[in-house]
C-alpha cells in the first residue's frame, strides 16, 4: 500500500491512539510526541566504542537492552547530533536507540592504516551490519536521512532479513553509476555544486582547510527554515576533525561519478545495487517542504520501489537535517514504520 500525506495535529492523535497506549510516548494537547529537549551545547552521550567489521565505531545507545532496535543514521555534513532529541524520545518508551558515528566522523576509527579509506555506498551500509553483528542484534528498525538513508535502502534491499522496518528521508537513494553520468536539469546541477567541487584537488583541499565552514555553507543551504545557532553547529562539528573525514568524503563523491573506484570486495553487492533492487521491508518515506537540495515530493517517481507497506509524508517547514528539525515527526515515523512489521 503506498500513500501520500502530510503531517498534520490530526495524523498525530490518529497514531496516538494506536501507538502511545502501547509505548506511552508523551504528548501535548494536540496529540504531537515531545521529545526529551536537549540544549544547544550539551552532551549527547556517553559515547561508546566498539570493534566491528574493519572500524572501532563510536555510538551512543540508549534504552533498555532488551528492548526493540532501533539505528539512527546521520548524514552529510551532520553527525549523530542529528537525533540529540530523537534517541531519548524512542528509548524512553521501550526502544533500545543505536546512534553510530558514521566512517570517517566522530570517534569512529579504521582498525587498520592498510584499510581504504572507502566512502562508496555498499562500505557505507555493510558498517551497520557489522556494527549490528557486534552489538549482538539480528534485527532492527534503520532510519536516517542523506547518507543514512542510501544505506537504509541498501540494508533493506539485499539483507531484508535484518530489518525490520525503515524510516527513510527522501525515499530511495541508492546509487546508479551509469545514471548518474547523465546530466540533470541545470538548477540541480547547481545544487550539488560541492559534488563537482570535490572531484578536483583544489576541492579537496578546500574541504581539508574549511571543513566547518564549507559544512555551514551547505546547512544554510540545505535547511532555509531552519535557525541553527552556532553553539548548535559546534556540537556536530567536532565530528568534521576525524582524521579519515576528507579522505572519506572525497572518495565518497568521486565515487558516485565513477571518478574513482571502491573496494573489489564490494563488487558484487554494487553490482546488485545497480540493478536499483526493490524494497519489500516496511517502510515510511519522509520529505521536508523545506529541503533546499531535495525538493519535496508526492513520492510517485519511486513508489514502485517499496512494494512492502509504504507511506509518504511531508512534514512542513523541515529540511534536509529531517530529524534534528522536525524531531517529533520523525520519532513517530519511527513508531508508525515499527507497528507496520508487527
Amino acid at each position: 500500500m503506498n500513500t501520500t500525506k502530510a503531517y498534520n495535529r490530526r495524523h498525530f492523535l490518529e497514531i496516538g491512539t494506536l501507538a502511545l497506549g502501547a509505548l506511552g510516548l508523551p504528548f501535548t494537547s494536540f496529540g504531537q510526541i515531545v521529545p526529551t529537549v536537549k540544549q544547544p551545547g550539551t552532551a549527547f552521550g556517553p559515547v561508546k566504542q566498539i570493534n566491528a567489521g574493519e572500524l572501532n565505531v563510536g555510538y551512543v545507545e540508549m534504552g533498555p537492552s532488551a528492548g526493540v532496535p532501533v539505528i539512527l543514521l546521520h548524514g552529510w555534513p551532520y553527525d549523530i547530533h542529528s537525533y540529540q532529541e530523537v534517541a531519548p524520545a524512542l528509548a524512553a518508551k521501550g526502544f533500545r536507540v543505536i546512534v553510530p558515528h558514521l566512517r570517517g566522523h566522530g570517534t569512529t576509527t579504521f582498525l587498520s592504516a592498510d584499510s581504504m579509506r572507502n566512502g562508496q555506498q555498499a562500505a557505507v551500509a555493510f558498517d551497520i551490519l557489522a556494527l549490528m553483528d557486534a552489538l549482538k542484534i539480528h534485527k532492527a528498525v534503520i532510519a536516517g536521512y542523506d547518507w543514512g538513508t542510501r544505506s537504509a535502502n541498501i540494508m533493506a534491499a539485499l539483507w531484508p532479513e535484518r530489518v525490520q522496518a525503515t524510516v527513510c528521508v527522501n525515499g530511495y537513494l541508492i546509487n546508479n553509476r551509469e545514471k548518474n553520468k547523465q546530466p540533470l536539469p541545470p538548477q540541480a546541477e547547481w545544487a550539488w555544486w560541492y559534488q563537482f567541487y570535490f572531484a578536483t584537488e583544489r576541492g579537496r583541499e578546500g574541504l581539508e582547510q574549511n571543513r566547518e565552514a564549507l559544512a555551514r555553507l551547505i546547512w544554510q543551504y540545505n535547511s532555509p527554515k531552519w535557525n541553527a545557532s552556532d553553539e548548535l553547529f559546534n556540537t556536530y562539528a567536532t565530528s568534521f576533525h576525524n582524521p579519515d573525514y576528507t579522505g572519506i568524503v572525497i572518495h565518497n563523491y568521486r565515487w558516485r561519478l565513477s571518478l574513482v573506484e571502491g573496494d573489489t570486495k564490494y563488487d558484487a553487492i554494487e553490482a546488485q545495487l545497480a540493478t536499483a533492487p526493490t524494497i519489500h521491508v516496511p517502510t515510511i518515506t519522509l520529505d521536508g517542504d523545506a529541503d533546499g537540495i531535495a525538493k519535496p515530493t508526492n513520492g510517485e517517481s519511486y513508489k514502485q520501489k517499496f512494494v512492502g507497506k509504504h507511506k509518504h509524508y511531508i512534514v512542513p517547514n523541515a529540511g534536509h537535517n529531517l530529524p534534528a528539525e522536525a524531531p517529533a515527526f520523525f520519532t513517530n515515523a519511527v513508531i508508525e514504520a515499527y507497528q507496520f512489521s508487527m
